[in-house]
């Protein structure tokens, strides 16, 4: 009997019928027992957002700041588990307050240590950088990250931009005027999601974990966008110096805070509808010359190494 654990956290519940479809395909396997943990916070971010909400979790987010997190039941906690289904949103560039908080605290490192991990993401295209940051906590907690499999909007930037904000703030997953298209995932991509698993049984139940993403990728499990690399590291330096600022100012209720969160925001629209072109042209341009990076890139970001 093969145990696995599923554990994620979602808040618009678009990450919960991913992990469960991918999931359907083991829970049904007699010879696997699959339990299920959804992350909780201690005090819940609030769906839909609030825009001075949202705004406000940035410098956490992007710092790796944790919260506090509900304690997980004992009996999930003291199984030992073959296989680690760990699912996860990209919030600000980086993986969610709750997903940090779970990576950073002991009851993750109890679970994990020594367990192979299958990461799953659900987000709105910029998951790279994010993905790194998690590499990098699932070894601090001692486990062996074996696959990835990275589920996104497939429409271009701008146009999931004006989407995934609607859907945000409203909480209805919609086509924004009604010639939008839907927000975040596709269902069709979120109803195939059981081949995954179907993948991840075969490779559990023949105790084969080593060439596990090489199939993944067979089904397109990840698919790299080379400008969005690109787009992702550049951002995440001048991220990196706008949370550290804001940081600095104080708590969630600090004016110092709100105001700098405010400059960030007009920063923010000007960077998705400015500077991200601007990239997309300097992408272009260099592209010949940077084939080798790009095609390594490409290759790294698929994979399961970190470096």
């Amino acid at each position: 009997m093969k145990n696995i654990l599923v554990i994620h956290y979602s808040q618009s519940g678009q990450l919960t019928e991913i992990m469960n479809n991918i999931a359907r395909p083991l829970s049904t396997n007699k010879d696997v027992n699959v339990v299920h943990y959804e992350i909780k916070m201690e005090t819940p971010f609030p769906f839909p957002w609030k825009k001075n909400t949202f705004f406000n979790v940035f410098p956490e987010s992007f710092l790796q700041i944790p919260s506090k997190i509900q304690s997980i039941p004992e009996h999930i906690l003291n199984q030992k588990y073959d296989l680690v289904l760990f699912g996860y949103p990209v919030w600000y560039l980086s993986p969610s307050i709750p997903t940090t908080s779970f990576l950073k605290s002991p009851d993750a490192k109890k679970l994990l240590a020594n367990t192979p991990v299958i990461t799953v993401i659900g987000c709105r295209n910029m998951w790279i950088m994010a993905q790194e940051k998690v590499k990098h906590l699932l070894k601090d907690c001692n486990a062996k990250l074996a696959g990835n499999i990275a589920l996104v909007d497939r429409h271009i930037n701008h146009i999931s931009v004006i989407t995934i904000v609607q859907w945000m703030f409203t909480g209805k997953k919609e086509r924004f005027l009604g010639i939008f298209p839907k927000p975040g995932v596709s269902q069709k991509d979120i109803d195939e999601s059981s081949k995954f698993g179907n993948i991840i049984l075969d490779h559990i139940s023949n105790n084969n974990l080593e060439t596990i993403q090489n199939n993944l990728l067979k089904e397109k499990a990840v698919v790299i966008k080379s400008f969005l690399v690109l787009a992702d590291q550049r951002a995440n330096v001048l991220f990196d110096k706008w949370a550290k600022l804001i940081y600095s100012k104080g708590d969630a209720n600090s004016e110092k805070r709100t105001v700098w969160l405010k400059m960030f925001n007009y920063y923010l629209l000007f960077a998705i509808w400015i500077i991200a072109p601007l990239v997309f042209i300097l992408f272009l341009l260099t592209y010949i010359p940077l084939y080798g990076k790009i095609k390594r890139d490409k290759k790294y970001y698929s994979s399961v190494e970190i470096k």
